[in-house]
């Protein structure tokens, strides 16, 4: 009959804490921003178009979605390939895949407190008993005692403070999702803006060769006219130094060179030892053209960054409803039933059970005001993750808005560099047959190698500048995680889910 009586008593504290309501404030999300876009101005609905290698427009559309695979817009197989090695190796990935899960463990052991604790005991005594302790000194007695128990305690969740705690918990179980998400956007972005770079180093660096060739080339010329009486030893020294000084341009991009391929060989989770095979041109990468562009209220859907700066907003609500239901009764039930007797053979004979059964309530009277500015301290910390949630958001959106004008800046540089190019090396071409005919100086010709010289490699960095920013746009919208299966989106919303 007492053993029904302590299960009753259980069953009844239980229903209470379910239905009870849980002290502190709901968690509610913050409203997203209902800007329609992001300059002062209607954003254009294309950038500027050349006509030459990476000058095509690019259109851009409000609400277009955002694949999960976006690098492969660049229709290149050795950066698809590339990031999916790196998506198989890199440690990083593994470290917050690692957290994750922990996060979520974190959320079932706290889930555990909601219900009893159930433990079980066994004692075996053997004793002598001396009489003299009874003032009997003739009476020496030698026992057994065996004591088999089982024992239950539970804490009730009256005012919801277990249950506060494991939203927090599953908020913070969010957070760490959300920083797996920007894990894997933050590497394949690194991956396609390092490829760029390799493409961009490499045009470089065939773009000074083609210039030494040309200005060899052109110190045979001199050479000849200094043989013929028609140069000066000036001219041939002045040609001899500016071979000299293009040349020594050679060296530092082939060290950057070096030093993006040992990036990407570690992005893809590899020593520098074992360099990836992949090599990356800007022929051989296609520029996007539809850009996608998603509104202000859409981004804090999709932005990993916002999403977990909300998480943590919510894991600091819920810390409000534990602080303040500290500061409330504390109940406790506990209770043990077991036998007591002297022999493993008496262990279940009349008379050897035993149990006991307590409730308990414990409020703190007086503690110098601790629970009080614990609450408070808890308030504050959830005021100092909402400014932060609102600093994340408003980051995200300048992040934007800085892509988008870098895109149209870009687009503007393929035109003013391309038309540059093309009047440096016709300026050049004519200088060259000038200076053969005697018709200008040799200081003039030389303005025009190097003018030719700077708008070549400029015309190479505007058009990586491109590809860049092009990729910097797909991060800044969120990458299209959402389309993403390695991860399921309803891991973290099951955890939530006492």
């Amino acid at each position: 009959m007492i053993v029904n009586r302590a299960a009753s008593l259980s069953a009844l504290t239980i229903a209470l804490a379910v239905a009870g309501c849980a002290v502190g404030p709901d968690f509610h999300r913050p409203a997203a921003p209902t800007d329609s876009g992001y300059t002062p101005e209607p954003l254009r609905p294309q950038t500027a178009s050349a006509k030459t290698r990476n000058g095509e427009a690019q259109h851009f559309e409000p609400e277009r979605d955002i694949p999960g695979d976006w690098w492969t817009l660049f229709r290149s197989q050795p950066l698809n390939s590339l990031i999916e090695q790196s998506l198989h190796a890199n440690p990083d990935l593994d470290a917050a895949q690692a957290a994750l899960r922990q996060a979520q463990e974190n959320v079932r052991a706290g889930q555990g407190a909601l219900f009893p604790t159930l433990g079980a005991g066994f004692q075996a005594e053997r004793q002598r008993l001396s009489g003299a302790t009874f003032g009997q000194p003739n009476l020496n007695e030698v026992f057994s005692l065996v004591t088999p128990q089982l024992s239950l305690s539970y804490a009730p969740d009256v005012f919801g403070g277990t249950r506060r705690q494991i939203e927090s918990l599953a908020a913070q179980a969010e957070f760490q999702r959300f920083e797996l998400e920007a894990t894997y956007l933050t590497l394949t972005s690194n991956v396609v803006v390092a490829a760029v770079q390799e493409a961009s180093l490499r045009g470089q660096i065939a773009a000074t060769q083609d210039i030494i060739k040309n200005q060899a080339q052109q110190l045979n010329i001199v050479r000849q006219r200094f043989t013929l009486g028609a140069a000066s030893q000036a001219d041939v020294l002045t040609q001899e130094a500016q071979l000299a000084q293009t040349r020594t341009t050679l060296p530092p991009l082939q060290k950057q060179l070096a030093q993006t391929r040992n990036q990407l060989t570690a992005l893809a989770g590899q020593l520098p030892s074992h360099e990836t095979s992949e090599t990356f041109s800007l022929d051989s990468m296609h520029l996007p053209q539809d850009l996608p562009v998603s509104l202000p209220s859409q981004l804090v859907e999709q932005r990993p960054d916002v999403r977990a700066a909300e998480a943590q907003l919510h894991s600091a609500s819920a810390e409000i409803g534990v602080a303040t239901a500290n500061q409330l009764p504390q109940f406790t039930i506990s209770g043990s039933v077991g036998s007591a007797a002297l022999g493993f053979s008496n262990l279940f004979a009349p008379g050897t059970g035993v149990w006991t059964i307590i409730g308990g309530v414990t409020q703190t009277l007086f503690d110098a005001g601790t629970l009080l500015h614990k609450k408070r301290a808890a308030v504050d910390a959830f005021d100092q993750t909402a400014a932060q949630y609102r600093s994340t958001v408003i980051k995200a959106c300048q992040n934007v808005a800085d892509v988008l004008r870098a895109l149209q800046s870009d687009a503007d540089a393929i035109v003013a560099q391309s038309a540059a190019e093309r009047s440096a090396f016709a300026s050049l071409d004519l200088a060259q047959r000038q200076y053969q005919l005697g018709g200008i100086d040799y200081l003039t010709l030389l303005n025009a190698q190097r003018t030719w010289q700077q708008a070549r490699i400029s015309l190479v960095q505007a058009e990586a500048n491109r590809y860049a920013d092009t990729a910097a746009l797909f991060q800044a919208l969120g990458g299209g995680w959402w389309h993403r299966s390695d991860v399921a989106p309803q891991v973290a919303d099951n955890a939530k889910q006492p």
